[in-house]
């Protein structure tokens, strides 16, 4: 039975929330903590009146080392799952090494004043993580997350090289405003307008934002235009995928979300550097993430699915093969279940699969891992029974 601190109280972590105490046969004590203890007291009671049960609430500044070093000594948690944004994975992970505690995370590692993805940094804890018998988990999300599990998957049991996988990303969710992002918009937005990149033959190749689209027909969706981005789990799987010759990563987007996006980009508002606006400095993107939207709030407006899933192609026996992994969710259906849209589910309930494992000893070590590197048979598995079922299809 396990105690918990969840950091971070936006639409995945009351996902995460939502989903722990489901499990209360493996988390028996759960601490949420969040730079808004309003937002904790908000889900605090959500589950008071949906499960007739208590978790305990905090306030901490994620950017604060010692703050947190604080309060992990105080919840004495067997690990920290750190649900707060990309910028504060390093604070984090700080604070759990100082304090001899597990971590995990959804997203790698981004500099506030960079739109750079890359693991280096976080990969840079491993022996110390290692001296201190502690482990930390990368990128329990969806993707990357379950897409890195697809690949082990697939890897496992299909075939005996994997050449090429397309990681394929589908929101076709409505939420009925001429303009909004699904996630944090900072993140989102400076993800998308960023040059895009993809491994082939040993080496990345780097494009222009939206310069390679290809069409792809997703299960349940439909036919959707889908662009070349970069996404962390790419750099991960070339390093744990053996035979790979190429590794891609598609997401769609309508022309209605680009046209918005672009035009944006073009008067300065994706700008991350300070500007001075009526004697005061602000930061471009962070006035624009005031004016949008807040993604915690799109469930109750949302309907449609997403798919989001792996192409794989390979060789099994000596015979060419390909195979598409995918899982389909419903975004009325997780704000049913958990007040939450599809996109938020879809990446916290992996976040609570891959503590479970760890806190059940099926996924177990020192250093710090990323999720191809464990056995991917109990994490699907826990897939199927905790609300994101997947299909595997012959191409």
């Amino acid at each position: 039975m396990a105690n918990i601190l969840i950091i971070g109280a936006g639409g995945v972590g009351r996902v995460v929330v939502h989903k722990c105490v489901q499990n209360r046969d493996v988390f028996e004590h759960i601490t949420l903590a969040s730079r808004r203890l309003s937002s904790c007291e908000v889900y605090q009671k959500e589950v008071k009146e949906r499960y007739d049960t208590d978790i305990d609430i905090a306030q901490v500044d994620a950017d604060d080392v010692p703050a947190l070093v604080a309060l992990i000594q105080k919840v004495k948690p067997d690990m920290v799952l750190n649900i707060a944004l990309p910028y504060q994975d390093l604070t984090i992970m700080e604070a759990c090494l100082q304090t001899g505690v597990h971590y995990l995370d959804t997203a790698n590692y981004e500099h506030p004043d960079s739109a750079k993805f890359e693991y280096k940094e976080q990969w840079a804890f491993d022996n110390r993580y290692k001296d201190a018998k502690i482990m930390a988990l990368l990128g329990s999300g969806f993707d990357p997350g379950v897409t890195n599990v697809f690949c082990a998957y697939a890897q496992k049991h299909y075939f005996d090289e994997i050449e090429t996988i397309d990681i394929l990303d589908c929101n076709a969710g409505d939420h009925g405003y001429a303009f909004a992002t699904n996630f944090n918009p900072e993140i989102n937005l400076r993800e998308v307008s960023s040059k895009g990149r993809y491994w082939e033959n040993g080496e990345w190749i780097e494009t222009e934002p939206m310069e390679i689209k290809m069409v792809w027909d997703y299960p349940q969706i439909g036919k959707k235009d889908s662009y070349l981005l970069y996404h962390e789990e790419m750099e991960s799987l070339v390093k744990h995928i053996k035979g790979l010759k190429r590794i891609r990563f598609f997401m769609t987007f309508g022309e209605s979300y680009l046209t918005h996006m672009k035009c944006l980009e073009n008067v300065g508002m994706l700008g991350i550097k300070e500007v001075e606006h009526n004697g005061q400095k602000i930061i471009p993107m962070q006035f624009l993430k005031t004016l949008l939207p807040d993604p915690s709030t799109l469930g109750a407006r949302t309907k449609g699915k997403t798919n989001i899933g792996i192409v794989a192609t390979g060789v099994k026996n000596g015979v060419k093969r390909s195979i598409y992994i995918y899982n389909v969710c419903d975004h009325e259906q997780t704000f049913k279940e958990t007040g939450a849209q599809a996109v938020s589910y879809t990446t916290g309930v992996p976040a609570m699969i891959g503590a479970k494992l760890m806190m059940e000893g099926k996924w177990t070590g020192h250093g710090v891992f990323n999720l191809e590197e464990f056995d991917p048979d109990p994490f699907m598995e826990a897939l199927n029974i905790q609300g994101l079922p997947w299909i595997v299809k012959e191409l």
